[in-house]
């Protein structure tokens, strides 16, 4: 009997669009870490740099949406060159900003590039895997795409120090410049294919996908207990996010190279975890990696905020996000999986526009909250909240994030709900 050759967990056409993806965000890694303290270096007060990434909010609380649509309806790879363009833009007034404020002008552009090229991102990775190999394929992807996590913190944390943050952004648009031109090059080849969208962007088309969703979002099912939770963790990851580069400059005493070094093992270790937490998700059901890498990552917030002063102890900050990047690189993957498997094909994007950044009217305050935190409380209180909330997310994950079985059951169900509404 011939044999038939297993065909590869990633094809060839996903190798290239991995590849575009790496120079992208090897770009929007050099600088996203240390956003917060170029903000700083613009003459942002603590209680500023919170303000500034609460009004940073707003626009992708606009598009979140309407970027999982459009992916829905252009197909992914237009989507994701559309949103590149933006992408390049923003980084021009990111770099000529002479105050904290006109930064915002570059953060709401880019805004748009994450809102079209996000949800298209996981969205393309489930359209080339299967129900049984899902898990595996978004972890393999995810370890090749976390080598810009190893790599653009440190680069941009030594370009930075080195030559300052204005150079440093043109570098990293540099290299965002060349992933645009692999994203247009891939949209005009696959808008030549066969199988290329030819549906056009309409009122009717979105309030049609709009109520879908809803109807799932509403169902009281998967989707429900996942958005709930979600939302519960986002407000919590929203208080302590974007203050940490400044935690472990003013009160570990990093440098910005070293800050980015940091960083750089947060996504070595996610890299390497992603992988096993592919397996795991296949093997053993979503919730376990979910529930798992959530208690990690509260574990590692109450390590990083209890490392004594001095210098001989900063590297239990290393540590600290090693294990965040364990946790992280075991519950991305599950997670991806479970939203993939909720929600049908054609409303993937939107599903996943709703939970990539799963920002919403009760997060869009949170920065601000976390910085008064901070100001009035002490700098290791948002940190702490952040932690609890993880922590506690594990009973409800556990309950609510059904095994493989009941998965299926409830996805039936879920999209029973959608075709009729």
């Amino acid at each position: 009997m011939e044999m038939i050759p297993k065909k590869p967990l990633l094809s060839g056409l996903l190798i290239l669009f991995l590849v575009a993806m790496i120079f992208a965000n090897i770009g929007g890694n050099m600088y996203g870490s240390l956003m917060p303290l170029y903000v700083e270096d613009l003459g942002a007060t603590i209680p500023q740099i919170g303000l500034f990434f609460t009004l940073s909010q707003i626009v992708p609380l606009a598009l979140q949406i309407l970027g999982g649509w459009i992916s829905d309806t252009l197909g992914r790879l237009r989507a994701i060159a559309i949103g590149s363009v933006f992408g390049v833009i923003g980084f021009v007034p990111l770099v000529l900003a002479d105050t904290w404020e006109w930064l915002l002008l570059g953060a709401a552009v880019g805004s748009v590039a994450r809102a079209l090229v996000g949800p298209s991102f996981d969205a393309f990775i489930a359209e080339h895997s299967t129900d049984e190999n899902r898990g595996k394929v978004f972890g393999i992807s995810q370890a090749i795409f976390m080598l810009v996590a190893v790599v653009g913190p440190p680069l941009g944390g030594w370009m930075a120090g080195r030559y300052g943050f204005k150079m440093m952004l043109l570098a990293a648009g540099a290299f965002y410049f060349i992933a645009t031109l692999m994203r247009l090059g891939m949209a005009r080849e696959a808008a030549r294919g066969a199988a290329a969208k030819t549906d056009t962007l309409t009122w009717a088309g979105l309030k049609a996908n709009l109520g879908a969703m809803a109807a799932l979002v509403f169902s009281g099912g998967l989707i429900t207990w996942m958005l709930l939770i979600d939302g519960f963790r986002d407000v919590s990851f929203q208080f302590s996010e974007s203050l940490f580069p400044v935690y472990m400059q003013e009160i570990g005493g990093l440098s910005l190279e070293k800050i980015g070094w940091v960083m750089s093992f947060f996504g070595l270790a996610m890299m390497i975890s992603t992988v096993p937490g592919g397996w795991l998700s296949d093997k053993a059901g979503e919730r376990v990696g979910i529930a798992a890498g959530m208690a990690l990552m509260s574990g590692s917030l109450f390590l990083l905020v209890n490392i004594p002063a001095g210098g001989q102890y900063q590297w239990m900050y290393f540590l600290g996000w090693a294990i965040a990047g364990v946790g992280a690189g075991i519950s991305s993957p599950a997670y991806q999986s479970l939203i993939s498997k909720a929600v049908p094909q054609k409303n993937r994007g939107l599903a996943f526009g709703l939970f990539s950044t799963s920002l919403g009217l009760v997060s869009l305050p949170a920065p601000w909250v976390g910085a008064q935190m901070w100001d009035k409380v002490g700098p290791t209180f948002p940190f702490t909240v952040t932690a609890t909330v993880l922590l506690l997310s594990v009973i409800p994950i556990w309950l609510k994030f059904k095994t493989p079985g009941s998965e299926e059951s409830v996805t039936e169900r879920d999209a029973s709900v959608m075709t009729e509404a």
